[in-house]
């Protein structure tokens, strides 16, 4: 197809906020600011609500095992709900569907007696448990769809510093979550939090239907193609990338790690600091995330961003081996500090790869899959890790053999149980990645992102040339691998 190309003058690779797109962009992560805030609050305040209620490490691991096991269920499914359909349609139904169900998880709050959620055993908890966290769940609909959205409205040069944005923005959420979710938890329970909660969604639904889309998103990614969930076609696109397949291994493989962190963080922090407390810390530190998203839309992901994911999972697994050696509040909040200044590089960097050498038409899916594979092997880890922290590794730096062995230097008690497998952890996480970063398959995914090609899909309906996203003003256009190609950041035209 002949397509007229243009470049910007200055081959700038910085975005302009004078540019139409930037400023439609900037307001649609408002929008995502409003409901990835209110998700977060649910899931924090629950976790935080929860625990308090039953000091059960058990109980809150078991949160995180949900949510976790959740999020690798939808995935695929979710991912062909983003491709099949107008991305705008795809977010405002994900934060209808939470605002519905936060609206019963209300009703279901207030007719349930205090002295239930005392009990870790109690069904009535369980089941507003599931409620709350199914409503966080939708909301991962809209992580799907953001990265695919960014790559129809910027081109390759660009695209990381937009992911930085959006770094920004989970920062910014993550900052307000954290404060409101302790304060609220620690004023009335989780009727503030539910409330809030429907309030904020209901305008945020409202603002994005009044908000215009670029043209570029004006109609479904994988338009023409049946409507189903295809996962042995979105297999063949991701085993025709090189190095793909073991970069999806080596996320979930970290992920089996670090859901050890998510399963025991609160409890651990909740050991040395009251909840309103550790609010306000996560608070701060959410403003250290946002700083290193702003970072990332400065100075984007590098030139490799395959090796920087490594390269920056050396770096956290190394602090999450340091910052539990000794019970301090400072120790852990240093450690989170560094997480967060690094996680947006990280976040930033796997998508910019994404972004590049899948098709677009495939994005939702290979997403969507992605965050299944993931995601799959964090539910193992909490639901695994936090029973034998709690029956095990307490016990034994409490009053067994470990207090007795290195009690002496390390410390006892139940924060030093949690502490000793954050240590493990770190140390089991170190090996796998410095291994990964010698692996030939890390070589073979950084040659396909330099060489720039994309994914041919392969299969029935689908184009077998390999494709290439290339963005006009008013649409987005598909030209052969072989034809010489410029990219520019577009002008938005139209409205979705």
């Amino acid at each position: 197809m002949e397509t007229t190309r243009r470049t910007d003058a200055g081959g700038a690779t910085r975005l302009d906020f004078a540019d139409r797109t930037v400023r439609t962009f900037a307001q649609l992560l408002v929008n995502v600011l409003l409901v990835s805030f209110i998700n977060y609050t649910v899931w924090f305040g629950i976790t935080f609500f929860v625990y308090l209620q039953t000091r059960s490490v058990f109980a809150t691991g078991m949160i995180a095992g949900i949510f976790l096991l959740a999020m690798a269920g939808t995935g695929v499914w979710f991912g062909s709900i983003v491709d099949h359909h107008r991305k705008k349609n795809v977010m405002q139904m994900s934060a209808l569907v939470s605002l519905g169900i936060y609206g019963v998880a209300l009703g279901y709050y207030t007719i349930t007696p205090a002295e239930v959620w005392r009990d870790p055993a109690s069904v009535r908890l369980w089941v507003f448990v599931v409620l709350a966290m199914t409503g966080v769940i939708a909301g991962s609909l809209r992580t799907i769809a953001l990265p695919t959205v960014v790559t129809a409205m910027f081109d390759e040069r660009v695209r990381d510093r937009a992911n930085g944005l959006v770094g920004t923005t989970t920062g910014v959420s993550h900052l307000i979550t954290s404060v409101a979710s302790a304060l609220l938890v620690g004023w009335n329970g989780m009727l503030g939090v539910l409330v809030l909660a429907v309030a904020v969604l209901a305008v945020a639904v409202a603002h994005l239907r009044g908000l215009a889309l670029p043209e570029s998103l004006a109609r479904a990614a994988a338009a023409g193609e049946p409507q189903r969930v295809d996962l042995r076609g979105t297999v063949r696109v991701v085993r025709a990338i090189p190095g793909m397949v073991p970069l999806i291994v080596f996320s979930a493989l970290n992920n089996l790690l670090f859901g050890g962190l998510m399963a025991l963080m609160d409890p651990y922090a909740l050991s040395m600091m009251s909840v309103q407390v550790w609010g306000v810390v996560w608070g701060v530190l959410s403003g250290v995330m946002i700083l290193g998203g702003l970072l990332v839309a400065r100075t984007g992901t590098s030139s490799n961003p395959v090796r920087l994911i490594l390269l920056i999972n050396l770096a956290l697994w190394a602090v999450m081996l340091v910052f539990p050696m000794r019970d301090s509040a400072l120790l852990l909040i240093g450690g989170m500090a560094v997480f967060m200044v690094l996680m947006p590089f990280a976040e930033a960097a796997e998508q910019t790869v994404l972004q590049k050498v899948v098709p677009y038409r495939r994005q939702g899916r290979v997403f969507g899959f992605a965050q299944s594979v993931e995601q799959a092997a964090s539910p193992l880890t909490a639901f695994l890790l936090s029973p034998l922290t709690q029956f095990f590794f307490i016990p034994f730096m409490t009053d067994g053999a470990g207090a007795r062995w290195i009690g002496g230097w390390f410390g006892t008690g139940e924060a030093r149980g949690m502490a000793l497998v954050f240590v493990l952890l770190g140390i089991l996480g170190l090996v796998f990645t410095g291994s990964a970063l010698r692996s030939g398959y890390y070589r073979r995914l950084s040659l396909s992102y330099r060489t720039g090609g994309t994914a041919g899909d392969t299969g029935a309906g689908i184009a077998t040339e390999t494709e290439a996203v290339v963005h006009e003003p008013d649409s987005i256009v598909r030209v052969p691998a072989g034809e010489p190609r410029e990219f520019r950041c577009p002008q938005a035209a139209g409205s979705a």
